[in-house]
């Protein structure tokens, strides 16, 4: 005799019937169907669990895991308006120097029960206000930017959505919303001042053609020129651009390029670390000292780059701080919380290594 209880046993059910005029998901009617409930009652199941028998409550698990059914997260939330998602938009995902950003991003929204969706705009030819408009469309409950929205017609569509908005990797002083960044004035500043006084005295750049990069190499090269640390003569720092977004390739190759031009520089900064370890492979491969012959500075801390050889000194920028706090905007915001100092400016970190 079977003194299993009835709610305890194994529940077979039968296969889901598909309706040959029906076309598109599983919907929750054929859940209840095949758990042999009223779709209310199924609703209540997956909703509310405690509001239904054990019994039920399993036949219905059961049937959504026979039937693979997903529930409609945006219907369930109409009621709050909450949609539970968070976009992001970066412009490329190839880009390691996000990286950091993203997995902070993604893990701490987890943890407050929001899910992060990646948009890619690109470098030239930028996608993103198109990339915006059908963000906007399936209302998230926030959008997170990676740099300063200046496109005006991308600004006022998020101004105008209502949808809490975080800027990052980047400063201004009329962000849409709020904002985690950092200066990239300072750091090109900052790494003309550090490679003189390691004495370096005819730096150059190599540097990705996008907005943000330029920046930095134009406060680096703008110190650079007040420090004197170019050629007799010269009235700008040498350099080289490269298309976004860049590899270890381009380094390779825009090193040749200035040392052809330009033989006796002593100083390079790298818009990336990407592009850094490119120049130090193409050094070795050309017999080039470093940092006795030639100094090498990247941006961006990669996990590589305390590995090299020579390891390489680069500019730290804490993209997990920037990921962290940009989900505690969104959340604090779209749960009606009042977000204090909304403006945060990250700062950056040179880290000295053997390649300067």
């Amino acid at each position: 005799m079977d003194d299993t209880p009835a709610n305890k046993k194994e529940l077979i059910l039968p296969p889901p019937r598909r309706s040959r005029r029906k076309s598109g998901g599983t919907t929750l009617r054929d859940v209840a169907a095949l758990a042999g409930v009223a779709p209310i009652t199924a609703s209540r199941a997956l909703n509310t669990p405690n509001a239904v028998s054990e019994q039920i409550l399993l036949r219905v698990r059961r049937a959504v895991e026979q039937t693979g059914y997903v529930p409609n997260m945006l219907a369930g939330g109409l009621a709050s308006r909450k949609s539970r998602l968070v976009a992001a938009v970066i412009p490329t995902i190839s880009g390691n120097v996000f990286l950091e950003m993203v997995q902070s991003l993604t893990a701490s929204l987890a943890a407050y029960g929001y899910q992060l969706m990646l948009g890619q705009s690109g470098y030239e030819d930028s996608r993103e206000d198109e990339l915006l408009e059908t963000i906007i469309g399936r209302r998230p409950d926030g959008v997170v930017l990676t740099g300063i929205m200046r496109s005006e017609q991308g600004r006022q569509r998020l101004l105008t959505s209502g949808i809490p908005v975080v800027e990052t990797w980047d400063l201004t002083p009329n962000p849409i919303d709020m904002l985690v960044g950092f200066s990239h004035e300072k750091v090109g500043e900052a790494v003309a001042r550090y490679l003189h006084g390691k004495g370096k005295r005819r730096v150059a750049t190599l540097s990705a053609n996008d907005q943000r990069a330029q920046r930095r190499m134009k406060a680096f090269s703008d110190t650079a020129l007040e420090l004197d640390m170019v050629a007799p003569g010269e009235t700008e720092v040498p350099g080289w651009l490269l298309s976004a977004p860049t590899n270890v390739g381009m380094g390779r190759a825009g090193l040749r390029e200035l040392l052809a031009r330009h033989p006796d520089i002593d100083a390079l900064f790298c818009s990336s670390d990407m592009v850094a370890l490119g120049v130090l492979t193409e050094a070795q491969a050309m017999g080039i000292a470093v940092p006795g012959r030639l100094a090498v500075v990247g941006l961006g801390d990669l996990s590589f780059s305390r590995d090299l050889n020579p390891a390489l000194t680069t500019v730290r920028i804490d993209g997990a701080r920037i990921g962290a706090t940009a989900a505690r905007f969104i959340v604090e915001r779209s749960e009606e919380r009042e977000v204090r100092d909304g403006i945060v400016d990250i700062g950056f970190s040179i880290i000295e290594r053997d390649s300067a």
